[in-house]
């Protein structure tokens, strides 16, 4: 046993006036006035004074010839007299003295057999944590453990160094840790579908430029006196493109066919049946009413709007799908947590640090029982989130080829030149049928002919976007579709993913089971989706979240959408009407390899449309 620290000195020792060579009560002589004179004494003389120690004696030697012993009538037992005030407060102090060191010499003797043990438990690593996260006020953390009667779900049978209003402050950073840790795990896929959405969108948008250009040039150059008049027709169209294009509910049936309606007039008054002066707006507005039935462009205004169904429509499913990708990885980030998941989280990421585990982490298992019971419902949307990135790739092949949108609106100029040639060849006959619906002509002062296209405008951003513009935006759905796939399950090994990399213990590590640090997880671990989860043994889960199902039923619907079976039907273009020829084709066109991700692109409906579209391309 270590040795026994000094006894204590009483400071009422230093107090009492001694003589040199005399001990006192305390056992320590204090040094004395002087050796030839007795210390004064702060007492009045009188009847009942003590006196004064050693008097009559010389130095180190009392009246019994023993040195420093006490006065004989002390030495006998003998009546002390009564002590004056200052001698009574003296006594007071030093009994005082005496008790505080008896309590000093206890706890000195506890320290000394303690000696060599860890020392008093602190929550100052808690309470640095708690601090290095801004949970809150550090004042509300205690310096020491207590008991942790009002907890709730940090509870234990130890002392813990959390209250309730820390339970609290953890709950909520617990949610907002698992959210972070959603986010930045589909921060990426987020991204790639958000960029690219972006990027297609501005691709169709400088497309849309870039043919309107071209078909205003074909005016300009080929047929200079009524450009002025038709540049105003070919904004329209493709301003209505565009509106179709990014979402608008139109139909391309409708603004191809206003396109040929309008430009009829104006062909009538220069091409088929010029003169010296302009047709009047009346007789122009019957030859609009009349066009559908006069068929002055032959079959290209069924083959434009064929061209511009098959092209421009999955590019406009494409848009909306990639918006849609976007809002379910943003509503997935954003889930609300139940109660009963939250609590778990509390006990998975916040309970060990109410017993000092500042730097524990989960056993594997145990992560994994909590986390696929909190993220049960996003589990259930991976089945449809596979469909709808396997129909994204199918998509994305029925895109490329000779149909494919930047194909058509390059060459849609092709298509309107071919229409006014078409016009010019059937002259005679058109004029006859005019005659017959809207009379001879009527005419107003001829305006001055003019091409109002600016040619110069925006010429060399649409020259350097023209060139290899159709193999780079190939490419680029190419791409896209290549980095997609990684993610097709990706809500299916959400969990998995979060623990292994992110939340659980290195194996072989101890970790945290809920209740304390073990050396593995030994509760039974449970599969991902609902069902799976009534044999959860963490955490307790009731059926889908409602705004899952919502997430689910759109996703189902851009599935159909991307598949073609939400199509518009194209019978009402079909080749019964007059003046069609040609044969059928019943082989689906288009360049498509299996690189392109095309093979089984479209079920049944889906090649039904690309046939009839197909059919009315070929003639």
């Amino acid at each position: 046993m270590p040795a026994l620290p000094l006894p204590f000195v009483f400071p009422s020792a230093a107090r009492t006036p001694r003589t040199p060579g005399v001990r006192g009560r305390a056992g320590i002589s204090p040094p004395g006035p002087g050796p030839d004179r007795a210390a004064p004494s702060r007492c009045r003389p009188g009847r009942g004074a003590p006196p004064r120690a050693g008097a009559g004696a010389g130095p180190g030697e009392g009246p019994g010839g023993a040195a420093g012993g006490a006065s004989p009538a002390a030495a006998l037992g003998a009546p002390r007299p009564r002590p004056c005030g200052s001698w009574r407060r003296s006594r007071a102090m030093g009994a005082k003295s005496l008790c505080l060191g008896v309590l000093t010499v206890a706890v000195l003797l506890l320290a000394a057999a303690s000696q060599g043990a860890e020392p008093p438990p602190s929550c100052e690593a808690v309470r640095k944590v708690f601090q290095l996260r801004r949970l809150g006020p550090l004042g509300g953390v205690p310096e020491f453990p207590r008991a942790g009667v009002d907890l709730q779900v940090c509870t234990s049978k130890n002392s813990t160094c959390c209250t309730k209003k820390m339970e609290e402050r953890y709950q909520i950073a617990a949610k907002q840790d698992i959210q972070q840790v959603l986010q930045t795990s589909s921060a990426t896929l987020k991204f790639l579908i958000s960029h690219n959405a972006a990027a297609f969108q501005e691709t169709f948008e400088m497309l849309i430029r870039l043919a309107e250009n071209y078909t205003s040039t074909l005016f300009c150059n080929a047929y200079r006196n009524m450009a002025a008049e038709a540049a105003v027709h070919v904004q329209e169209f493709f301003t209505d493109v565009g509106l179709f294009l990014f979402g608008t509910d139109a139909s391309t049936e409708e603004f191809v066919n206003r396109f040929f309606d309008t430009l009829f007039p104006v062909v009538y008054n220069h091409v088929i049946n010029p003169g010296p002066t302009d047709i009047s707006l009346e007789y122009a507005e019957c030859l609009r009413a009349a066009r559908r039935d006069i068929r002055p462009f032959g079959s290209i205004p069924r083959k434009a709007i064929g061209q511009m169904g098959r092209s421009l429509l999955p590019s406009r499913t494409l848009l909306q799908a990639l918006n849609l990708g976007v809002e379910v990885i943003n509503t997935t980030d954003h889930l609300p947590f139940s109660r009963e998941c939250s609590r778990a989280l509390l006990r998975m990421q916040y309970c060990p640090q109410c017993q000092g585990l500042t730097l524990s982490k989960p056993c594997l298992g145990y992560c994994l029982n909590i986390l696929r019971g909190c993220l049960a419902h996003l589990a259930e949307v991976d089945l449809h989130w596979q469909g709808y990135i396997q129909a994204l790739e199918e998509l994305s092949g029925a895109l490329s080829g000779a149909h494919s949108i930047e194909h058509v609106l390059l060459n849609f100029h092709s298509l309107v030149h071919n229409a006014l040639v078409q016009a010019g060849i059937n002259g005679p006959e058109v004029s006859e049928q005019v005659n017959k619906i809207c009379g001879p002509p009527v005419r107003k002062p001829k305006q001055s002919p003019g091409c109002s296209f600016d040619q110069n405008k925006d010429n060399q951003v649409l020259k350097m976007f023209s060139r290899d513009s159709e193999q780079t935006l190939t490419n680029r759905r190419k791409e896209f579709i290549r980095h997609l796939r990684p993610y097709r399950a990706f809500y299916g090994g959400l969990a998995d993913q979060l623990c292994a990399n992110e939340l659980a213990a290195a194996d072989g590590l101890p970790c945290w089971n809920g209740e304390d640090l073990v050396g593995s997880y030994t509760r039974r671990v449970v599969g991902s989706g609902i069902k799976a989860q009534s044999a959860n043994p963490e955490v307790k889960v009731k059926g889908t979240d409602p705004v899952i199902r919502q997430i689910i039923d759109k996703l189902k619907h851009v599935v159909q959408l991307l598949q073609g079976k939400s199509f518009p039907k194209y019978d009402k273009w079909d080749l019964q009407q007059t003046g069609s020829g040609g044969g059928v084709d019943e082989q689906i066109s288009g360049d498509c390899d299996d690189e392109d991700g095309c093979g089984g692109s479209g079920s049944g409906e889906f090649k039904r449309v690309l046939k009839i579209t197909d059919r009315i391309i070929s003639q």
